[in-house]
């Protein structure tokens, strides 16, 4: 299948680019999407909120005073969780919250959202995001014409320009080919993809089911 570019004013150029349909006319499946999704989240998540009980506190190992004839309250450790500096009860444990999602599964939802991105023309290729220094100016300015209000634009390598200049941008993001996930291909109404980054997407996904 052919995809249209489109111009640095947003106009659709007569230039299109050729891309394999086993990877952007894939069939939506909202529900491998989903699993992606949540494990991808999920795997970011640091889990380390971390408690000690009272068997974790050091100290307390001797009886504070006698069982008997003291009159005060029964203790066998200054580490009990009603003490000041003792145990806490119920003690929250690291916590590892990854989910397996194997390689042939992220990649189908990969391309079933690209090509649900392709059905809604959300997507869009244009020859270059080139700027000639990191200016947030420069590139709002460009969006400005491109009417992109809520996008991610994707390169092929890293563009320490394009990086620098949308991070101060509302609704903005970047990403390169080598570091796009899920989660930033469905945040955003609109992606933006130069030529050479649709190229080397289409190619680290070709072969894959």
């Amino acid at each position: 299948m052919e995809l249209n570019m489109i111009t640095a004013t947003g106009n659709a150029s007569k230039k299109t680019v050729e891309v394999a349909d086993e990877i952007f006319n894939k069939e939506y499946n909202e529900a491998l999407i989903h699993q992606v999704v949540t494990s991808y989240l999920a795997g970011g998540r640091s889990g380390t909120k971390g408690q000690k009980n009272r068997s974790a506190v050091s100290g307390g190992g001797a009886k504070p005073w006698k069982q008997k004839g003291t009159g005060r309250a029964r203790s066998g450790t200054i580490r009990s969780p009603i003490w000041r500096s003792g145990g806490t009860t119920f003690a929250a444990k690291n916590r590892d919250f990854s989910k397996k999602v194997n390689r042939k599964m992220y990649r189908a939802a990969v391309k079933s959202i690209v090509s649900e991105l392709v059905r809604k023309e959300r997507l869009s290729v244009i020859a270059d995001l080139a700027l000639t220094a990191p200016k947030t100016k420069e590139l709002a300015e460009k969006l400005k014409k491109l009417n992109a209000n809520n996008v991610l634009l994707v390169t092929g390598g890293h563009d320490e320009n394009v990086y620098l200049s949308s991070r101060n941008l509302i609704k903005v993001g970047y990403a390169d080919v080598q570091h796009l996930d899920p989660v930033s291909l469905i945040s955003y109404e609109q992606v933006i993809m130069t030529a050479d980054a649709i190229k080397l997407f289409e190619s680290n996904l070709q072969g894959e089911a």
